[in-house]
């Protein structure tokens, strides 16, 4: 079997590279980067070696996808991650979406020549922020949570409204899933949609706006400035966590299975509700582990930013047999482990 991933440098996609390797003999895996986020180049190397043939090109042009030979899947895990982008300051709005939507067609049109199994993996930010923003919350653990008896206390599930706004980053992953689906039910090629929880493990590029929890446990290690913003500035904002080394099982599941005529194509994927921690938390587990630290407090809020996202992947379970291995605990150590053996990675991701 030939797999060609998209974004195969980044944090995901060579996690991911690795893990299907791993698990799963007979595999050929090909890959695109342009290794424009910083520190990808490092997985460059360790990718080869294992054995993977990493082009380094643009997926904006769509002669790059015209000249790789045929492949049995398609893993899309090219993007710019950051709820931010677009907007001023961080990149432009149609640099947002030439990554995040354009490019996506290219590769369902190389899905559509060779047949191929195209799986996108999305995010839980295509949920509506105002639907989000109108959940009642309690504060119990030094953490937002929704209460015993909310419909949301597992987390909100995939029938959960994303109408607009969702952040333009939103917007962009949100519409590529729509043109996936269609393209799939178009022109008869399968089609996989796994929204995912924040991302999180060892190698992880972190940032305060996309990869928080190695953001926050490296920054403490480092004991370089931190602070609690919005929300009063008490670090109650909560989210879930997951590690992309947790997907393979079931993104070979969904492979396997061929068609996916009357299979829900369309998951949320999560550590869910026991994965759930807030900033306070990550800040108490961390002086636990590493020491005192004191972060600031900024009390404004920020047009982007939301109290609690956490997803529930029950129906991965149900439909899938599928549910997270790695514990928050085991993620959180892993990049303190990471943190330590690497001192300079904040400086070598941008971070």
């Amino acid at each position: 079997m030939r797999i060609l991933i998209t974004g195969i440098c980044g944090f995901a996609g060579s996690t991911l590279a690795r893990k299907l390797l791993q698990e799963r003999d007979g595999l050929s895996i090909c890959g695109i980067d342009n290794l424009s986020r910083a520190g990808s180049e490092t997985n460059l190397a360790p990718l080869r070696a294992l054995g993977c043939d990493v082009t380094i090109a643009d997926l904006t042009d769509p002669s790059v996808l015209d000249a790789q030979p045929a492949a049995d899947w398609l893993i899309d895990a090219a993007a710019n991650p950051s709820v931010l982008a677009g907007t001023a300051g961080y990149s432009s709005a149609k640099d947002l979406l030439e990554v995040n939507l354009f490019s996506t067609v290219p590769m369902l049109e190389y899905c559509r020549r060779h047949q191929a199994v195209f799986t996108l993996l999305s995010t839980s930010r295509v949920y509506s922020i105002n639907a989000l923003r109108a959940i009642p919350l309690t504060v119990k653990d030094d953490s937002y949570q929704p209460g015993l008896a909310s419909p949301w206390c597992e987390g909100i599930p995939e029938g959960f409204s994303t109408a607009a706004p969702v952040s333009l980053y939103g917007a962009s992953k949100l519409c590529a899933e729509t043109l996936a689906l269609e393209y799939g039910s178009a022109f008869d090629f399968p089609v996989w949609i796994n929204r995912c929880g924040v991302l999180a493990g060892a190698g992880q590029f972190g940032k305060a706006d996309q990869g928080i929890f190695s953001f926050w446990i490296h920054r403490w290690a480092a004991r370089a400035p931190l602070k609690y913003i919005g929300f009063g500035g008490n670090g109650w904002q909560a989210r879930d966590c997951l590690h992309p080394g947790d997907l393979p099982p079931l993104l070979f599941k969904q492979f396997d299975a061929g068609s996916p005529k009357d299979r829900v194509q369309t998951l949320n994927l999560s550590g869910g509700a026991s994965s759930a921690t807030s900033l306070r938390q990550l800040s108490n587990w961390c002086t636990e582990r590493l020491g005192p630290h004191l972060p600031a407090e900024s009390p404004e809020d920020r047009a982007f930013d939301l109290p609690w996202v956490v997803l529930d992947s029950s129906l991965a379970q149900s439909v899938w047999g599928w549910k997270p291995q790695t514990s928050k605990t085991e993620i959180f150590e892993e990049i303190t482990a990471h943190a330590r053996s690497n001192p300079g990675w904040l400086q070598l991701c941008g971070a």
